[in-house]
């Protein structure tokens, strides 16, 4: 009884299904609101339709000025269906119908004229075995005025601009509609990597394009649209990009789309108009820049005199918008006349640098910074002074210029845009003729042993002009192992200072009479006792003083304002051999030490021996006992 029931269930189903159900036509909800002068797209769906799966579609308009008189629009299966008001207008292709897929077809009207306003109605012949259902629907559009406005204040020529120059373009856009709409702006760009810039959207939202680049630089503030409220006209829309870069090149346009919210919840687009701006293009700096340094060539000056040069920055963008860090770097020394060993070779240092923010800082020698400046003497030009210029300064100077393009304070971990530097300028600093000579030698007495004090004298004459100082640099090295002579059976010690490695500094008494003691171990000193005669003491010596001792000795000089130089003269010792004696009393214990290491084997050889034979003796009484 039960499967009778639901088969009798399921056949009423079908029969309600089959004359209940029925063929439905949709269009959008209206009314619609559309500019005159832009298209309509109007899409119509069937649903709940039989028969052929590629439905017809058939278009007709009732216009208000018309009394509700029908007027065939566009047919998708008879191509004399339109009307002569609509027949020149389809046969164009202005007015067409554009299919989705087999059910869905939409009418286009590619430029709304006034008179389009009215009704439409969606019509599907019927394709089903009997008649059910709607079969047609209409919805009606209203045609308004356009009232889109946009205009340009300047105009790109295509005229070079800098790389990392600012770009401004304004742009002004409004409308005055009859019913409530929305106007967003764009501007965009053509050629390269083109495409959207940004925009303001009709939510009043700014938005970058969707290239990385141009969202990098929205968050950085370097890409900026700023809307300027009208008072009695359009709007004002201002884009800014600072810090042109060279794929900024191409034709820039300015985009205003007016927008309305349709009665179903969506947004569309009613109005476009597009305005060229022109082109631009964006030169490297690396093609206009130029940095170059005063004098030009060479430089001789005495020590003493104050040197100047000058770094020179040509071709810029105006405006300041960049940011410079300017550093003047030195490589070499020259002596005299001739480029000292190693003149353009070598580390190059860093003199003084100017960040972009104007603060100097000094390289190595932060003495300097008492004694010379790095200022900002003009637009594009920058002087490194030295009021007293010494010996150590000659050498080959260079500028270099690291450009931030479009950023007048980068943080300090930024690269640079662009990095340039100058041609070299030979800076030679002559001195007065300087001899100096230096002996160094041990004071004459007893053998020197351990604990005593070694002492040795460094004897140094200078010979020059003006006022002199001499700077004295003790240095020691361990005596090297004996070398082994080849043509004979002896082997001898090397009493020479070996060229291969570096001897270790003692001490250093400087030329203003600072001593400098540089040894953890041992104690030493050292001072001037004559003119000429400078010494070294080493006190309580142990072993490890032991060695091969020199002096070295430097001349300073005096300039003209007062301040000591080193002239770059110098002059070194011969080796001098220190040796320590051992004591006396180390000498007597030699004797008690053997003869108490002698007794002591002795002994323990009695021992062992009676210790042996006592115990075989005991063993062979163990065993006669046994027996």
């Amino acid at each position: 009884m039960a499967p009778l029931r639901t088969a009798a269930v399921a056949v009423l189903l079908q029969w309600m299904l089959q004359y209940t159900a029925g063929r439905d036509v949709f269009l959008p909800a209206g009314p619609l609101y559309r500019v005159a002068g832009f298209s309509l797209t109007l899409p119509c769906a069937v649903v709940d339709y039989q028969g052929s799966r590629t439905q017809e579609f058939e278009w007709m308009h009732y216009r208000e000025d018309a009394n509700g008189k029908q007027i065939n629009v566009v047919s998708t299966r008879d191509p004399g269906f339109s009307y002569a008001v609509f027949q020149g207008r389809v046969s164009s292709g202005e007015v067409r119908v554009e299919r989705d897929s087999g059910d869905k077809a939409r009418l286009v009207v590619q430029r709304l004229r006034p008179e389009d306003q009215g009704k439409y109605e969606c019509y599907t012949p019927s394709t089903d075995v009997t008649y059910k259902g709607n079969y047609s629907t209409t919805v009606a559009v209203k045609v308004i005025p356009d009232t889109l406005q946009i205009s340009y204040t300047r105009v790109l020529t295509g005229q070079p601009i800098l790389e990392g120059a600012e770009l401004k373009l304004t742009c002004s856009a409004g409308i005055q509609s009859q019913v409530h709409t929305h106007l967003s702006l764009t501007f965009g760009k053509r050629g390269g990597s083109g495409g959207e810039v940004i925009s303001l959207g009709r939510a009043l939202a700014v938005s970058p394009g969707s290239s990385q680049s141009y969202r990098k630089r929205y968050d950085d503030g370097e890409l900026t649209l700023e809307k300027r409220s009208g008072a009695t006209g359009p709007d004002t829309f201002v884009m800014r990009l600072r810090a042109l870069q060279p794929e900024d090149s191409g034709a820039y346009f300015c985009e205003a789309v007016q927008w309305i919210l349709d009665p179903d919840g969506t947004w569309q687009k009613i109005a476009e108009r597009t305005l060229d701006i022109g082109n631009l293009t964006v030169r490297r700096l690396s093609e206009s820049m130029s940095v170059t340094s005063t004098p030009i060539g060479r430089v001789s000056l005495q020590a003493g005199s104050p040197l100047t040069l000058t770094c020179h920055v040509a071709g810029l963008p105006g405006g300041r918008t960049s940011g410079l860090l300017v550093q003047w770097l030195k490589r070499g020394s020259l002596i005299g006349d001739a480029p000292a060993p190693g003149a353009g070779g070598g580390v190059e240092v860093e003199v003084a640098r100017m960040s972009p923010d104007g603060a100097v800082s000094w390289g190595d020698d932060l003495s300097r910074g008492t004694g010379g400046a790095l200022e900002k003497v003009a637009e594009g030009s920058y002087a490194l002074r030295l009021f007293s210029a010494r010996p150590s300064d000659s050498g080959v100077y260079h500028c270099v210029v690291n450009v931030y393009a479009g950023r007048k304070s980068p943080a300090p971990s930024a690269p640079s845009t662009f990095t340039q530097r100058s041609e070299g300028v030979s800076v030679n600093l002559k001195t007065k003729e300087v001899l100096v000579s230096a002996v160094a030698q041990l004071r004459r007495g007893p053998l020197l042993k351990r604990g005593c004090t070694v002492t040795l004298f460094c004897n140094v004459t200078v010979t020059t002009t003006g006022p002199a100082q001499v700077q004295v640099r003790w240095l020691r090295r361990p005596i090297p192992e004996p070398v082994v002579i080849v043509n004979g059976d002896r082997s001898s010690p090397t009493p020479t200072l070996p060229d291969e490695g570096t001897p270790g500094p003692l001490a250093i008494l400087t030329h203003e009479g600072l001593a400098q003691v540089f040894t953890n171990g041992s104690d030493v000193s050292v001072d001037r006792v004559s003119a000429v005669g400078y010494r070294l003491r080493v006190h309580s010596a142990s072993l490890e003083d032991q060695g091969l001792y020199v002096c070295q000795a430097e001349v300073w000089g005096q300039d003209p304002h007062g301040g000591w130089y080193n002239t770059q003269a110098k002059a070194e010792s011969a080796v001098v051999t220190v040796y320590l004696y051992s004591r006396a009393t180390d000498l007597l214990l030699i004797p008690l030490v053997v003869g108490v290491s002698s007794a002591l084997f002795v002994g323990i050889v009695i021992i062992s021996a009676v210790t042996c034979c006592f115990l075989k003796r005991l063993s062979r009484q163990r065993s006669q006992a046994e027996k």
